[in-house]
């Protein structure tokens, strides 16, 4: 039995142009609708990197050097990339509708929503207008995509984004201003 839950309306399909597998709505699904939520076992990185690589596909970065990995792969594992999603996390380990979801779309999300660094790094196909044409572990960090994905987030790249603003903003308190330019009145200071 699969250790995830596929949401109602949902199913597994397989799909040639999408590594085999996909998810696609089989009835309209509103916005906020709850579509997976993943099980498994948590790995570290190193015990992830033990895992043979065409299983790592199953794996989900859940926290900083923490990744769920799915022991017995169902439907709700099949979930693929893509730069232009319309499904994306609510918490660590649930995937929900962005928007209204209309029936045959597949179901998507973006692995900057979740991936904090390099385990899962490809040339990305997703067929978007927006393809970034490389995934990696990186692309969290894009302006862009920091802002698009508001809301959308694993938790621990939230929490890395809060403290890579609080870094800024005390490197520019302790950046040195220009001294004010004195105004002679008359009298040097002595």
């Amino acid at each position: 039995m699969p250790n995830s839950f596929l949401g109602p309306g949902l199913l597994g399909v397989e799909s040639a142009s999408k590594g085999g597998r996909a998810v696609v709505a089989a009835q309209p699904l509103r916005k906020g609708a709850l579509l997976v939520v993943w099980g498994g076992d948590i790995l570290s990185r190193l015990q992830l990197d033990a895992v043979p690589p065409h299983l790592r596909r199953l794996a989900l970065q859940v926290d900083e050097d923490r990744f769920l990995w799915s022991t017995d792969e169902g439907p709700a594992d099949w979930v693929n990339h893509s730069c232009e999603p319309n499904a994306g996390l609510r918490g660590q380990i649930s995937l929900v509708a962005m928007r209204a979801i209309e029936p045959g779309e597949e179901i998507t999300f973006d692995y900057a929503m979740s991936d904090g660094c390099d385990y899962d790094e490809f040339a990305c196909a997703c067929g978007a207008p927006a393809c970034r044409g490389r995934i990696t572990g990186e692309d969290w960090r894009r302006p862009d995509l920091i802002e698009r994905y508001r809301g959308f987030r694993s938790p621990y790249l939230e929490l890395r984004l809060r403290r890579m603003r609080r870094d800024a903003r005390s490197a520019e308190a302790r950046t040195p201003q220009p001294a004010a330019q004195r105004r002679y009145t008359g009298r040097w200071p002595t």
